[in-house]
């Protein structure tokens, strides 16, 4: 069955020739005129929490179970965000594919963009994080998921198919380095930083918090 969905993914997206888009739906889209993207929410497969780490550890598990989100170089980035409403409680917006367009075939250029809106029909929302996946493991946080140019959101959350879960803190407009989390069972590890003179590259300095 998991076989006969990847081939299916895999005309679906590639209808155009050689090359494949993933196409906007009632749950994520283009805004009009832009390559910024919308994301409906609330994802009816993440129970929301007033804990943001509740909310988080659901992630992998549900996104793995997407088309195509453990293929590896025929993969699939899906991207989403984690939002409030103002009454204390986080949820997870439906994840989107929506992102550059790619070649289809083996390609470890993968991606998804970031949403910069999300729609929620009972009330106005307050994106607090963007979250995407790595069809691959291990695969950590890219250059490019971590330079200060694409950051959208006070948190960025990735998450590679084995579950590794990796939380950047970018502090886009402060004067401070940002920093980078692993997961490590209920908790988060500091793994490195980003010195302000690194924020534009995204290079990461690694740090040990135990020693």
């Amino acid at each position: 069955m998991r076989r006969l969905i990847m081939v299916a993914w895999l005309v679906w997206a590639g209808c155009a020739g050689n090359a494949r888009h993933a196409r906007e739906t009632a749950d994520y889209g283009f805004q009009a005129g832009s390559d910024f993207v919308w994301v409906r929410g609330p994802w009816s497969a993440i129970t929301p929490s007033t804990d943001i780490d509740e909310v988080i550890d659901q992630l992998c598990p549900a996104v793995m179970g997407l088309p195509a989100a453990t293929q590896r170089d025929y993969g699939q980035e899906y991207c989403g965000a984690l939002y409030s409403l103002g009454d204390g409680r986080y949820f997870a917006s439906m994840p989107s594919p929506l992102g550059d367009l790619q070649l289809v075939g083996a390609t470890r250029r993968k991606s998804c963009h970031a949403p910069s809106l999300v729609k929620d029909a009972r009330g106005r929302t307050s994106p607090i994080a963007d979250f995407h996946s790595h069809p691959w493991s291990p695969s950590a946080m890219s250059d490019r998921d971590r330079r200060i140019s694409t950051q959208v959101w006070l948190i960025r959350i990735q998450f590679d198919s084995a579950c590794t879960i990796q939380k950047l803190i970018p502090y886009a407009n402060d004067n401070r380095p940002g920093e980078v989390y692993e997961r490590r069972g209920k908790q988060w590890k500091r793994v490195g930083i980003i010195k302000l003179e690194d924020k534009a590259t995204g290079l990461v300095t690694s740090v040990d918090d135990d020693e």
